[in-house]
């Protein structure tokens, strides 16, 4: 054999090797989708991350248009979780299909209705808008898998009625999941609700806390990694009444976010960036993000800003608000105080404006 033809032989089993060697099957996308409770910062999808990271599951994306936001441990954050939204709206408003086309998901994993049990929207006009999100899911991909949770409760102390709004819609998801369901596109029902107390679970009566977030990643995990292994779950049974209920942040009427960002570094260490999340006609949705600019730990922080054209904070999460005039000051919750070197958490809060909505510049004071 000539030393062409011993080249060109060797070419071809090399080229014969690459086109027999399969393909590395692509990563399984998931998205999470919903409110607050999922997405500012929803660190339970932190601890499920690396959870399916730990079993095993390491083939997969999480996806959505919006980035994580800290939880102070390594993990795939990206999310569809938009504080303060309605199911009800989202669906009114067909804002799920552009969300679906930017991120084309396999798998949702949906935690959605609380604020819609908040501002009295009806059981059925929830599943309605359930379904309409069901179809154009499948509509974005026909094998979607699709994972509906039963909402964790709420029991703000300005809506009596809530909890038992709660216990309503978690009664008619299983029905609605059964009826909804196909073989290539299965909808499994996971019981958020069960063994859930806003007592100890949540650190605002609204949002999960350290043992809020630990349980809803464990009862997300066995579905999901069902799902990962081809196994199809059961849907869970209707919720138990006996759990204490759990409030959402007041709901938002026209999601059309308008941010303005405006960041404030104090000399202790600390900074406050400042931005709208949400605005509707005369209310709006703030989000400040409290960072440790210091070289050591802080056990704590205020954040204090002035309004100045008349805006009233009506309700605040993952910090303790109180507004005097035009004055507004945010102290930590015990849970989120304690910041090391770099490290930075988020609150967030819901308040009217009427003919001008410009950002306030905050400053911060680290403890």
């Amino acid at each position: 054999m000539s030393k062409t033809s011993a080249v060109l032989a060797a070419l071809l089993v090399v080229l014969g090797l690459l086109v027999a060697r399969p393909a590395e099957a692509a990563a399984v996308r998931i998205m999470p989708l919903g409110d607050s409770i999922t997405g500012s910062p929803g660190c339970w999808r932190a601890l499920l991350w690396n959870k399916l990271q730990n079993g095993g599951f390491t083939n997969i994306d999480m996806v959505g248009t919006l980035p994580a936001q800290g939880c102070g441990v390594p993990y795939d954050g990206d999310n569809e979780g938009h504080g303060g939204f309605l199911v009800t709206n989202v669906a009114d408003q067909n804002q799920l299909p552009g969300w679906l086309s930017a991120t084309r998901p396999d798998i949702v994993m949906m935690h959605f209705g609380t604020n819609d049990v908040w501002s009295n929207r009806p059981t059925d006009t929830i599943l309605a808008a359930y379904s309409k999100l069901v179809d154009q899911m499948r509509a974005s991909n026909p094998n979607m898998k699709i994972l509906v949770a039963q909402i964790i409760p709420m029991n703000p102390s300005t809506c009596p009625e809530c909890a038992q709004r709660a216990v309503a819609l978690n009664s008619a998801i299983p029905g609605w999941a059964a009826a909804k369901t196909t073989a290539a596109s299965p909808i499994v029902v996971v019981d958020q609700w069960t063994g859930f107390s806003t007592s100890t679970d949540t650190y605002d009566g609204v949002h999960p806390n350290d043992s809020g977030n630990q349980k809803m990643s464990d009862k997300w995990y066995p579905a999901l990694s069902a799902l990962l292994g081809g196994a199809q779950p059961s849907p869970s049974p209707s919720p138990s009444r006996s759990p204490s209920a759990s409030p959402s942040p007041s709901p938002t009427r026209s999601p059309s976010p308008s941010p303005s960002p405006s960041p404030s570094s104090g000399p202790s260490g600390c900074s406050a960036t400042y931005k709208v999340t949400n605005q509707w006609g005369g209310g709006f949705q703030g989000e400040v993000t409290v960072k440790n600019t210091g070289a050591s730990s802080v056990s704590g922080w205020t954040v204090t800003w002035t309004f100045a054209n008349g805006q009233q904070v009506t309700q605040a999460w993952g910090g303790k608000a109180v507004q005097s005039g035009a004055s507004v000051t945010v102290q930590n919750e015990s849970w989120n105080g304690s910041l090391g070197a770099g490290a930075s958490t988020t609150f967030g809060f819901i308040a009217s404006w009427n003919a001008a909505n410009p950002a306030p510049t905050p400053a911060c004071a680290a403890a």
